[in-house]
């Protein structure tokens, strides 16, 4: 640590020139989210402090801030799609509506993921 907890601004352009005379570079990323992804849990860090560090070309990035934790089984029962069953008396409904076939009436209430309306709609035109 530097005396008083702060760098004067003589000292850190003296630090920076000796960081360029040793090969070393250092440069701000404008990042908005990081992800760490582990086998049964991810971490995301939401607007951090990102600096990456050049030395003799090998990169070393930095992050700065508090991540959010989130188990995996969580994120799968978010991610999974919601799977809606369609009834015979709605396959049965669309086509008596829409005057055709049950297969046409259970292939539109699928692609309309069993909304029944929006399945005569689309039928309709």
């Amino acid at each position: 640590m530097f005396p008083g907890g702060r760098l004067n601004p003589r000292m850190l352009k003296q630090m920076q020139k000796m960081m360029k005379d040793f090969g070393m570079d250092s440069e701000d990323l404008n990042v908005v989210r990081v992800i760490f992804e582990f086998e049964d849990e991810e971490w995301v860090f939401e607007k951090p402090k990102v600096q990456v560090v050049d030395i003799f070309g090998v990169k070393t990035y930095s992050i700065t801030g508090k991540p959010k934790k989130i188990k995996k089984e969580e994120k799968e029962i978010k991610d999974e799609d919601v799977k809606v069953e369609i009834t015979e008396e709605d396959v049965e409904l669309v086509a008596n509506q829409c005057n055709v076939s049950k297969e046409e009436a259970r292939k539109a209430l699928e692609e309309c993921n069993g909304d029944i309306a929006e399945a005569i709609l689309k039928l309709s035109e």
